[in-house]
């Protein structure tokens, strides 16, 4: 039987430590090369030809979104599953729309993660089983005539809330680029975006929004 050949993507050594060892448990999988960072990923990713991209948001020099960007722009044919701590519905949108085929969570990985491996190799899609079911919900609940049209749910993205919240906490583009694994420019280029959207011209009036919609603490 051919082998499922995974490539592992996550800045953390011990993680990656730790699904190598989990993923050798299983006869039909084979990983065959380990990534520390997104730029590192995409090199190996283009070098060896994995059937599989076990992939991390969070990584340093490229963030997860970015990888997945240059790799189908590349048009190499290997299936992504994010692997992540992110159960937020919106990142799951922006993850699948960039070009992923699976998203779990890493506190299910253990009961979700060979499954999924199996599924999008297979060229099909995988969601998290609680992802499905909050996307479900959302999709069965009944359009509210009444509600927020300036709810940050309603008009950001994940990334754009994230920016959004460091901005308002008073983190410098800099820092918020650290932070976020993006450059300053990225930054600033999401902080025009959200004031474009918000139809806010201050930070002042971030803040304030930030405030009003209880993004401070989150």
């Amino acid at each position: 039987m051919k082998k499922i050949r995974i490539i592992i993507a996550d800045d953390h050594a011990v993680l990656r430590a730790g699904l190598k060892a989990l993923l050798h448990c299983y006869s039909e999988f084979e990983v065959i090369g380990e990534a520390g960072t997104g730029v590192e990923a995409v090199s190996l990713v283009s070098k060896l030809d994995p059937d599989v991209l076990i992939l991390d948001l969070s990584m340093p020099d490229m963030n997860g979104f970015e990888c997945i960007k240059e790799l189908r722009s590349r048009n190499l044919a290997c299936s992504i599953l994010v692997l992540t701590m992110y159960d937020d519905d919106e990142f799951v949108k922006e993850v699948m729309s960039s070009g992923a085929n699976g998203y779990v969570l890493k506190r299910s990985a253990d009961t979700e993660l060979m499954e999924a491996i199996k599924r999008i190799s297979d060229g099909k899609k995988y969601l998290n089983e609680s992802i499905s079911q909050k996307l479900i919900e959302t999709l069965l609940k009944k359009p509210n005539k009444e509600c927020d049209t300036k709810d940050p749910y309603t008009m950001l993205s994940g990334r754009e809330r994230e920016v959004l919240r460091s901005l308002a906490q008073g983190y410098t583009n800099t820092e918020i680029a650290e932070k976020l694994f993006i450059s300053p420019k990225t930054v600033d280029t999401y902080r025009s975006r959200i004031m474009k959207k918000l139809s806010i011209r201050k930070k002042s009036e971030l803040v304030n929004y930030a405030i009003k919609y209880k993004m401070m603490g989150t």
